[in-house]
């Protein structure tokens, strides 16, 4: 077993000062931390593997070829591999716990 603490995970992202920070890898899924400051461009491009995102905390849009989901606190999204797809309008600091199936390739 592992046991993390989001806390201290978005911490130590800030620390280091990463927008990504990867903290779990196994054959079958990663997971990590995503942070994007409000205003902020949000640069990932598509995915070889299925996502999933928990918005830990803040405000935006995830935007996914031509639709437009408000996220929020609380939020959960899930973006199938190869789609096109970054959060916009970012109008609140986002931090994102994001779940990669299988793990993310880098």
């Amino acid at each position: 077993m592992q046991a993390f603490e989001v806390n201290d995970l978005i911490h130590q992202a800030s620390e280091q000062n990463k927008r990504s920070l990867e903290f779990l890898r196994v054959p079958s899924m990663s997971l990590g931390i995503y942070r994007l400051a409000a205003g902020e461009a949000d640069p990932q491009s598509p995915h070889k593997q299925d996502e999933v995102y928990y918005v830990l905390s803040g405000k935006a849009k995830l935007q996914e070829e031509s639709r437009l989901q408000p996220v929020q606190t609380g939020s959960v999204l899930f973006v199938a591999a190869g789609a096109v797809h970054k959060f916009i309008e970012i109008e609140e600091d986002l931090d994102l716990l994001v779940f990669f199936a299988p793990a993310k390739q880098n």
